[in-house]
């Protein structure tokens, strides 16, 4: 894992290489197709406004945050902020009692 602010992150050449570690009877070549093919699945379904449901680990859809009008930080003038669609992503219940220390999963 890298270091990253004090903490740790998994970036994804480092997932993709622990899953052919755990998987020896795969190429490191197929699991980085497997990987890709997963993520732009869940990006493409994204994009036409599906919700990606990961039962278990959680679910990722998309928010639209309506147009407003913000402040430009160093000047304080106020600017116009356009619409715009973001990713959300809300963990499944066995994630978050993982997390929350229950391992009664």
């Amino acid at each position: 894992m890298t270091e990253n602010d004090g903490g740790t992150r998994m970036i994804r050449s480092e997932l993709i290489q622990k899953i052919a570690d755990d998987n020896p009877h795969l190429y490191q070549r197929d699991v980085e197709k497997i990987v890709n093919t997963v993520f732009d699945s869940i990006v493409g379904a994204l994009a036409e406004g599906k919700r990606v449901e990961l039962r278990g680990f959680g679910a990722f859809s998309v928010k639209k945050r309506d147009g407003r009008v913000g402040r430009n930080p160093r000047t304080g003038e106020a600017v116009d902020v356009e619409e715009k669609h973001v990713p959300f992503f809300k963990t499944g219940k066995l994630l978050r009692d993982r997390l929350n220390g229950n391992q009664e999963v």
